[in-house]
């Protein structure tokens, strides 16, 4: 397995709540450099992720520091305990980091929330239908990276499929089920798929048609992944330039919102169901 050249975006959420519990606390880096018995030095990275953080480190931290959310803290430990031991590992140094921490976060949440206008659901996606998704890059990919890329997403399926499902609501604009990626053929076997994955206890998969207007959120995928305390809640957009992750209160506020903006104004899955195979029939 090839070495990291930087922490993931799991490492950096960790520190940057250990810094904050510190912050809130009113202690300085020389306290926490103290109590662990390291250079003062050492703090900074491991509050940015850079350095790793034992369990012991971090339950030492989080005591000194007066906290007494036994739920949020056992969340933190649980994090410096499963640190780099996930199947896409196996993708590191072969594709960019951004994807990599899209499959850690998606796997380790408790529940999954995503908004897609344009793409259907990655979570979702059939070969076919992933590789025209690679395919339109711009500039475009060598063919090995396609490949590789369609290869990792369909792995991602693993959090809906292990013996312990993540939940998973995924809200997609009719817009989104309208676009042919790959053609007619392979877009219709991906609308016939996603109606037979959403038959699972664990996915809930609902349509926005068009005729309900404008609709908070229009113009980017959103995924909101859910951690085990709200605290450790997580927002991730899709950009030109890869992922973009956000914890900070006031995005996670609005996009709670957003989502639940949308499971008042979808259609139920009965119906998204019957208007996806619609699409497909039509096709």
């Amino acid at each position: 397995m090839p070495p990291r050249s930087s922490p993931t975006e799991r490492q950096r959420r960790l520190g940057a709540e250990l810094r904050k519990m510190r912050l809130a606390a009113g202690m300085t880096t020389e306290f926490a450099a103290g109590l662990l018995e390291v250079p003062r030095t050492n703090v900074p990275n491991m509050e940015s992720g850079r350095s790793g953080l034992s369990v012991e480190r971090v339950r030492t931290l989080s005591g000194n520091y007066g906290c007494e959310d036994k739920a949020l803290v056992d969340a933190l430990a649980a994090m410096a305990m499963a640190r780099g031991k996930g199947w896409w590992e196996a993708y590191r140094g072969a594709l960019p980091e951004g994807l990599l921490d899209i499959a850690e976060l998606e796997w380790h949440a408790t529940r999954l929330s995503t908004l897609q206008t344009v793409h259907l659901p990655g979570l979702l996606h059939l070969s076919e239908y992933a590789r025209a998704v690679f395919t339109a890059v711009l500039p475009p990919l060598p063919a090995s990276d396609i490949e590789l890329r369609v290869a990792h997403r369909l792995e991602r399926r693993r959090v809906l499929d292990r013996p312990d499902p993540v939940r998973y609501a995924g809200y997609v604009h009719e817009a989104a089920l309208r676009m042919q990626f790959g053609g007619r053929r392979a877009t219709r076997e991906q609308l016939r798929h996603l109606c037979a994955m959403s038959e699972q206890e664990n996915i809930e998969l609902r349509v926005l048609p068009v005729q309900a207007g404008a609709f908070p959120g229009a113009g980017h995928a959103v995924l909101y992944a859910e951690g085990p305390v709200p605290q450790l809640d997580t927002v991730q957009l899709d950009s030109a330039h890869g992922p973009v992750f956000s914890h900070a209160e006031g995005e996670l506020v609005k996009y709670r919102a957003h989502f639940a903006w949308m499971e008042t104004h979808a259609l139920s899955t009965a119906q998204s169901r019957d208007f996806i195979h619609g699409i497909a029939h039509e096709l």
